[in-house]
């Protein structure tokens, strides 16, 4: 809405009359009156001939009721400022359109290929028909294969239904986690070497220890080297 307001108090600060304004206008001063008045408005001919007399923006003679309580409390040279400030806003955003920031920020992932599950209770075989799933997660690990964790035996630190990465090898050190297969079992435990044989403990504390006598050929099948929870999606 035309701001009759706003054009009488510009008009004032530029030191300028009624009588001024209508003869630039070639209009007579009981019409510019009324525009001041708020009883008409000007036509888009004579606003654009009113901002270049005063020197403002065609825009500064309107603003949104939004805004109105802030605008009206500016003295009129810095409401010219904000219209001029907001205006060549304008301009740049049409040269650079604005791009709303977002709080969904996608995360990467990494796709692990997960053959079998591993046990973290019983055993579970993990020879199968060389189907695999396909995961994801938000870091890349290195790793020659995946397996589910089964069970509950290595909780807290191995949740059930996560995926564990093996890096294949032979043993290092006792008391570090290894997937080992036994008597045609697989399993997810610490380990450690025994005159006669491994022992394999568990984390949970429920579960008692599981001792592999060497004559029954136990046979580590990698170390351990990261474990998560695979991503979901909506």
């Amino acid at each position: 809405m035309f701001q009759g307001e706003r054009l009488k108090n510009l008009r004032q600060e530029r030191q300028l009359k009624q009588t001024d304004m209508a003869r630039r206008l070639g209009i007579s001063r009981a019409s510019y009156f009324n525009w001041e008045s708020g009883k008409t408005r000007p036509n888009q001919a004579n606003l654009k001939r009113l901002s270049e007399i005063l020197g403002v923006a065609e825009t500064y003679f309107f603003y949104d009721d939004a805004i109105t309580e802030i605008y009206a409390q500016l003295t009129p040279t810095n409401q010219e400022k904000t219209v001029t400030y907001a205006s060549d806003l304008l301009v740049a955003q049409k040269v650079t359109p604005l791009i709303e920031p977002t709080t969904d920020v996608e995360k990467p992932r990494y796709a692990y290929k997960v053959y079998e599950k591993m046990s973290a209770g019983t055993g579970f075989s993990y020879f199968g028909d060389g189907n695999y799933d396909t995961v994801y997660h938000d870091e890349e690990i290195p790793h020659d294969f995946a397996s589910y964790v089964f069970g509950d035996s290595m909780l807290p630190q191995f949740l059930n239904g996560e995926v564990a990465l093996i890096r294949q090898g032979s043993f290092d050190y006792d008391g570090a986690i290894y997937a080992l297969e036994w008597d045609g079992q697989t399993y997810i435990k610490k380990v450690y070497r025994e005159e006669d044989g491994l022992r394999l403990v568990s984390l949970n504390k429920k579960y008692a220890d599981k001792f592999a006598p060497y004559d029954e050929d136990p046979r580590i099948i990698g170390k351990i080297v990261g474990h998560f929870m695979p991503m979901e999606f909506q």
